[in-house]
């Protein structure tokens, strides 16, 4: 039987008037629609990934190409078993992507250079780039590109003082930097360009779009694809180089499955494989476990 319902990831960076009131009007209009997701509206663009049905993801999709702003907006399409959501979010920020760098970011302005799937696969067999992962280290621990550069950063808006800190001797490299969509790396470009870097690219529509890439396949790419819906993570190289390297957060054997800690008051979201799921049941230390079996007995 076929999947009924799909998920949608897109971004767009373009001016939008007024965007508190845009996202008041789109809440309603994704309510009627039926739509679940999490949607960001900034004046500088829109990000969102939804989920619904097939009829419900078509009309969302003819209704924003059908607006001045979203005309040319790509979306990034996986089809599924149902909704990826719970509940539907839209709502309005400062930055459809938390950096607060000192100089104002425009990526329609400044950013690299965009590399199609196959160009980004051949770059990434030189011995002169650096890969720079453009996502949070959670995020590379459970999939990343070979050879990539682990960021130790728990937030986006690390990334400038990590760039100094970390990059600050390879300005004359060629810098490759990738994303889960491609809307991090969009500003992330501009930041490394800002910071004196020349030679930058990114990875065009992020690792969504390499994965479904059918002439790459996603060769490269190890593990799996953190993702921020119910899914938590799929799978990107569709060949049989397909390895696992995320490792258990109790006991290092390898594992791709990422839970949250069953205690309330930590929720540390970590690797755990099956056998230490059973044995620590869902709690990431025997301090939550502790923590947990107190409060529950008080």
């Amino acid at each position: 039987m076929e999947n009924q319902y799909r998920i949608l990831l897109y971004y767009k960076y373009v001016h939008i008037e007024d965007h508190e009131v845009f996202a008041k009007e789109h809440l309603e209009y994704c309510k009627e629609l039926g739509v679940k997701g999490r949607i960001l509206v900034a004046e500088e663009g829109i990000n969102g990934t939804l989920s619904g049905t097939v009829e419900q993801t078509d009309a969302y999709m003819a209704y924003m190409h059908a607006h001045p702003y979203f005309q040319d907006m790509v979306f990034k399409i996986d089809e599924h078993d149902g909704h990826a959501f719970k509940k539907l979010f839209v709502r309005p920020k400062k930055e459809l992507v938390t950096l607060r760098y000192e100089t104002p970011l425009d990526p329609n302005v400044t950013s690299g250079k965009r590399l199609s799937p196959k160009e980004f696969y051949e770059q990434l067999q030189r011995d002169d780039v650096i890969v720079v992962d453009g996502r949070n280290d959670y995020e590379y621990d459970l999939g990343h590109f070979r050879n990539a550069i682990r960021p130790t950063v728990e937030s986006f808006r690390e990334f400038p003082e990590w760039i100094r800190n970390n990059l600050k001797d390879a300005k004359d490299k060629t810098i490759l930097t990738y994303c889960t969509g491609g809307i991090r790396c969009e500003k992330l470009t501009g930041v490394l360009i800002s910071e004196g870097f020349s030679d930058v690219a990114q990875l065009e529509g992020g690792i969504v779009t390499y994965g479904k890439d059918p002439e790459v396949q996603g060769r490269l790419f190890d593990g799996k694809m953190y993702v921020f819906d119910e899914r938590i993570s799929v799978r990107v190289n569709q060949t049989d180089e397909d390895i696992t390297v995320g490792r258990c957060h109790h006991c290092d054997t390898p594992t791709d499955h990422y839970i949250n800690c069953a205690d309330d008051t930590c929720h540390l979201q970590h690797l755990v494989c099956d056998d230490c799921l059973e044995e620590h049941q869902s709690y990431c230390s025997d301090d939550c476990f502790q923590h947990d079996t107190k409060v529950n007995i008080g």
